[in-house]
């Protein structure tokens, strides 16, 4: 190899692992505004299992509200959160922000954690879901495909599954993935 050869490669090597390191973000380094506007640090939740889910107040799946609700309360004292974030990607949400969460309290009673309405698709979309997108497991889809997709992140951060709008959360398989993900550490 010529020394000129030797130089490209070093320098070729050296810039993807730049750009891999620029690439990898750790969750609990990220940070969101909640719906009223207050900046949360995702280390807060470190520990905890994570449901993220993409809301729209005016989807078929919107009633999945309930469900959320009901899991959030029953599995909270063992270390659950639900987030909700917000999005118009689907042209289904176009409320603001305070609108979204009266909605949400007003017919579903949710006390969980709301964010702003943000993207969850495309290059302008918030930096959660780019890294849920970019660390999910075999899914087939990158990009989310609808209202209502629910991801769930374990204790370490480690997003472990990802289900679609129609998978129900008071369904039995999506109640077997959270209980799964709480016994593990």
């Amino acid at each position: 190899m010529t020394e000129c050869n030797h130089m490209k490669t070093i320098l070729a090597l050296t810039f993807f692992s730049l750009f891999a390191i620029a690439e990898s973000v750790d969750l609990y380094k990220i940070k969101l505004n909640d719906i009223s506007g207050k900046e949360v640090k995702l280390s807060q939740y470190k520990g905890q299992v994570i449901v993220v889910v993409n809301t729209a107040s005016q989807c078929g799946y919107t009633p999945q509200l309930k469900g959320l609700e009901t899991l959030y309360k029953k599995y909270k004292s063992q270390g659950l959160v639900v987030m909700a974030f917000p999005s118009n990607d689907f042209k289904q949400d176009p409320d603001d922000n305070s609108e979204i969460l009266s909605y949400a309290q007003k017919n579903y009673q949710v006390s969980f954690p709301f964010f702003e309405k943000n993207a969850v698709t495309g290059p302008q979309k918030q930096p959660i879901y780019a890294y849920l997108t970019k660390n999910q497991k075999a899914a087939l889809f990158k990009e989310v495909n609808w209202n209502f997709e629910k991801f769930i992140v374990g204790r370490n951060g480690e997003v472990i599954e990802r289900l679609g709008s129609n998978v129900s959360p008071d369904s039995d398989q999506f109640i077997k993935l959270v209980e799964k993900a709480l016994t593990q550490k």
